[in-house]
């Protein structure tokens, strides 16, 4: 089966999750720069989950431009990755109002763990189906920099215990890895 469904549904389920989050951050009572200071912590975690979902969203699409067909494991890797990535704009909002304190840091960096399992699944199911040489398997090689995103999660929710803010710095470390699109896949293509 073709790919084309498969990048709008995903397209569209990500402008929906962002329209989620940017709606959740309130308008402030008061009419001053003041007014803006409580936002403050839903502002920055709006900021990094936007930059997250960001980043999915343009690795996926550089991703899917590699891939000719996709299956039903396919569709299922992808709503599994989905799923987690719906799950950003609450962990989102929790860390924001309460001010990334620990256990909303934890489910946060839990969040985007699973969200970075889930792509390294679908990234290897589609490489898998398109076969050992195509130009996404060759791209992803052994996937270093998935596998030590993962990693990062997992030491920054474990930091969230000890200090919450050494976390969320995980997280950013993470995001900033990833800010720039995967360049295997760029390389491959060219």
């Amino acid at each position: 089966m073709g790919k084309g469904r498969l990048e709008a549904f995903s397209d569209g389920v990500i402008a929906i999750i962002i329209t989620i989050m940017v709606l959740e951050m309130k308008v402030p009572h008061g009419n001053t720069p003041e007014a803006l200071r409580p936002l403050l912590p839903t502002f920055l975690s709006y900021v990094l989950s936007f930059i997250n979902i960001g980043i999915y969203w343009n690795n996926h699409h550089h991703m899917l431009h590699t891939v000719h067909k996709v299956t039903g494991t396919v569709l299922w890797n992808n709503i599994h990755l989905l799923f987690w990535l719906s799950l950003f704009p609450f962990a989102t909002a929790w860390m924001g109002e309460n001010h990334f304190s620990t256990w909303p840091v934890a489910l946060y960096g839990f969040i985007a763990m699973m969200a970075g399992i889930a792509y390294y699944f679908l990234a290897h199911c589609l490489a898998d189906i398109q076969g050992k040489d195509s130009v996404l398997a060759k791209a992803l090689g052994k996937d270093r920099k998935g596998i030590l995103s993962v990693i990062f999660y997992i030491i920054g929710i474990g930091l969230s215990f000890i200090n919450s803010w050494l976390g969320f710095s995980m997280y950013l470390l993470v995001a900033a890895v990833w800010f720039i699109p995967d360049r295997r896949i760029e390389k491959k293509v060219e």
